[in-house]
């Protein structure tokens, strides 16, 4: 990804929000509120968590506006379809503000909500990252729930090892396996 090319920014970070979308939506509606432990995010606050900081904190900060983050509770959205409308909707309007940034917006410097100074390609970056951990926090809820979940690029480790080439075979040479 070019760093200073939003365009290229947008049509990654949609790549990345295919991914989250698909574990999203194996969340069991009846499970939707459950959590590891008391205290803990439940999956419908990670996914609000996701929907609100992407929207009021790095498309705010990004605009040069301070952060509107309003939390994550069931307030925002509560029961499984209107936390699935909130995620895509307030995704909806980041994309469209992150799709209007101009190249000196996208290399222009943000103030983050601890006063920091930064890129905002730097920023947004930062809220990639964000999101595939909160991602991987959803996958491991799953699991715990015993929810079967979609591989991350389409093969499942097992299927990745299945088709791999044992390197320690003997008699097999690099120009073998091209003639195959």
């Amino acid at each position: 990804m070019k760093h200073q090319d939003p365009s290229e920014f947008v049509a990654y970070f949609s790549r990345i929000r295919q991914r989250t979308d698909a574990v999203v939506r194996r969340i069991p509606p009846e499970r939707v509120e459950w959590s590891l432990q008391a205290g803990r995010f439940t999956l419908g606050d990670i996914v609000r968590h996701l929907a609100s900081i992407e929207r009021f904190m790095y498309a705010e900060n990004a605009c040069g506006r301070p952060s509107r983050y309003p939390g994550h509770g069931r307030e925002l959205a509560d029961g499984y379809d209107a936390v699935l409308d909130y995620f895509a909707r307030l995704h909806g309007e980041a994309m469209e503000i992150f799709s209007g940034l101009t190249v000196a917006d996208f290399n222009g410097a943000c103030r983050t909500p601890a006063g920091v100074e930064i890129r905002v390609w730097k920023w947004l970056r930062a809220m990639i990252e964000h999101e595939i951990h909160h991602r991987a926090q959803i996958y491991v809820y799953l699991g715990i729930l015993g929810v079967t979940t979609p591989p991350l690029f389409g093969l499942t480790s097992e299927q990745v090892r299945a088709v791999s080439v044992d390197e320690s075979a003997p008699n097999l040479m690099m120009g073998d396996l091209r003639n195959r």
